[in-house]
């Protein structure tokens, strides 16, 4: 089985390309490295069933000769993290949808089989939880430039659900809520890396808000296992699915954790925490989802997954690897 992987070195891309490479796929990764790292996937092409490509999703002949050479493509190149949407908005856009646009058009001149990698984001601040896939969305103004990435993604979504009614195009979406673990970048703001980043330095956890916001962390090993998983179920075409952990945690209780794995249990946290405004940390009027928990039991009932590794054993492994910035 050949496959592409847009934004294959990646954070969540390098991830999904080992597992499919012990799978016995052959890989084809394509990555404009705006974003991704060479040290991803240094290992990786030094294997003979390993290629890459640099180039963007965007360039559609080379994307042509990639997908017509591909039996599946998991698109997962995009323009992420909240930094990134509040410094770059244009690029955000233009890159998610573009993107999506360019590789749709393509697989369907081949029959080309897609999985589209989406976001918790797209529930925007709907206040229902658990999140369930057929749930409606509620989102801000568009004058907060915050609500451009999950607008970008849910035109994402409603693109690969057209190709599919309209031309038959195979493709499935996954929806995937705050996926950490080792390669993690916190160069955009993500907060586990950044958190153990100034951890190790000890230097203080900057916490936005006041911490109580929460969120389900999900194992990027336990992520790419369900992607591969819905990649190769027929009944998964034209569906969409949330991929995430279920256990909440706020955002003060992680930095807590951080600090008790870095400094010991016996540390006294509130010496290694700063709480930071969202107006400083972003702009002024800056909204937050207060939760983000997904509903599960879709993909539970399709794969028969969910996540194995916790979310203390993703901290660790994050620690020994070294956090990115």
């Amino acid at each position: 089985m050949r496959c592409l992987i847009t934004g294959g070195s990646g954070f969540i891309g390098s991830h999904l390309s080992e597992i499919l490479l012990e799978r016995g796929y052959q890989v084809t990764i394509v990555d404009d490295m705006s974003s991704g790292r060479h040290s991803n996937i240094e290992e990786l092409v030094n294997s003979k069933k390993v290629s890459f490509v640099e180039g963007t999703v965007t360039d559609e002949a080379l994307m042509d000769r990639l997908i017509s050479d591909s039996d599946v493509v998991f698109h997962l190149a995009a323009a992420v993290g909240v930094e990134m949407i509040m410094k770059d908005p244009v690029h955000c856009i233009e890159t998610n949808i573009f993107g999506t646009q360019s590789v749709l058009k393509i697989a369907a001149k081949y029959s080309t089989k897609v999985l589209i990698a989406s976001t918790s984001e797209i529930y925007g601040k709907g206040e229902k939880v658990p999140f369930s896939e057929e749930d409606d969305r509620v989102l801000g103004p568009t004058t907060k430039a915050r609500w451009s990435y999950a607008t970008s993604k849910a035109v994402d979504e409603f693109l690969g659900l057209a190709y599919h009614n309209q031309f038959g195009l195979p493709v499935v979406l996954f929806r995937l809520f705050n996926t950490v673990g080792p390669r993690q970048t916190g160069r955009y703001g993500m907060v586990v890396p950044r958190f153990v980043e100034k951890a190790v330095k000890g230097e203080p956890l900057q916490v936005y808000g006041d911490g109580e916001q929460t969120r389900c962390f999900c194992d990027v090993r336990d992520t790419v296992r369900a992607i591969v998983a819905l990649s190769e179920l027929d009944e998964a075409v034209g569906q969409v699915y949330n991929i995430g952990g279920t256990n909440e945690i706020s955002i003060l209780d992680l930095a807590k954790k951080v600090i008790a794995l870095v400094h010991g249990e016996e540390a006294n946290a509130s010496d290694y925490i700063k709480f930071v405004p969202y107006d400083e940390a972003y702009e002024s009027g800056f909204e937050d989802m207060r939760r983000r928990v997904p509903d599960t039991k879709k993909i539970k009932n399709a794969i028969n997954w969910e996540p194995q590794i916790s979310l203390e054993g993703t901290l660790r492994s994050v620690m020994e690897h070294g956090s990115l910035s």
